[in-house]
């Protein structure tokens, strides 16, 4: 079933959506404006992102060029935005596709099917190995031997080479994606900042933080990263 993730602010153009992409079999999750856009991008994963432009927060544009920080994932827009300017502006953004309001839905079916063969089958990358850590981004699970989960047994001791999923927040998958997709590329504290928390995050603090958790989750020497990097002032990186 293939997600889909509508992004608008008008309620009755949501509702003709949801109805319509459920009644064809896809998966759909809504945002109104653009900082829970980026949200939902990250901690839904979905296989097509519909966008209008004009959202009560962020110009849809900032939302298109937020998601391909991290991800190739489709994004048709769905604008009432008939200008040549405004295309021009989201497809040199990274968007997919333009389609204008008012819309016939049929068309628009058209569209997503159209992108989706497009899009090359598996995106999503073999799981990646983090230390003692198995990461499948496409199952969203993190399977982890007992050496790299002895630390953070406080939930509960593990008996030695006993493998244990570990779970991760959404906040900590969104942040933890956008690193292994780029492996061995310093992300700069600002592009992690926005795909993660939204525009408006200016706080490193949060990084750290998360970034600390994810080490103590799936390092095998938090104290001693080998994988999850930080270079302070800059950015963070995956080291394989």
């Amino acid at each position: 079933m293939s997600r889909v993730l509508v992004v608008d602010d008008e309620p009755q153009i949501v509702r003709a959506l949801r109805i319509n992409l459920c009644a064809r079999g896809y998966d759909v999750q809504t945002a109104a404006d653009g900082r829970q856009a980026l949200s939902r991008a990250g901690s839904y994963q979905p296989d097509i992102i519909v966008l209008d432009l004009g959202l009560p927060d962020l110009d849809g544009v900032e939302v298109i060029r937020g998601v391909r920080g991290w991800s190739t994932i489709p994004i048709i827009v769905l604008s009432g935005r008939a200008g040549s300017s405004d295309k021009v502006a989201a497809l040199d953004a990274g968007a997919d596709d333009y389609v204008t309001k008012p819309f016939d839905i049929n068309e628009l079916l058209a569209r997503l099917r159209a992108v989706s063969r497009r899009t090359p089958g598996g995106e999503d990358p073999s799981p990646i190995t983090v230390g003692n850590c198995r990461i499948d981004l496409a199952a969203r699970t993190a399977t982890c031997t007992t050496p790299a989960l002895a630390r953070t047994a406080a939930e509960g001791r593990v008996l030695d080479g006993e493998d244990r999923n570990v779970r991760l927040t959404p906040t900590e998958w969104a942040l933890l994606e956008v690193l292994l997709r780029h492996p061995g590329k310093l992300v700069s504290q600002r592009q992690l900042l926005v795909t993660v928390w939204g525009p408006s995050a200016s706080d490193s603090h949060y990084l750290r933080e998360y970034m600390a958790r994810l080490r103590r989750k799936l390092e095998p020497d938090p104290s001693r990263p080998r994988h999850l990097l930080t270079e302070p002032g800059m950015g963070c990186r995956f080291q394989p």
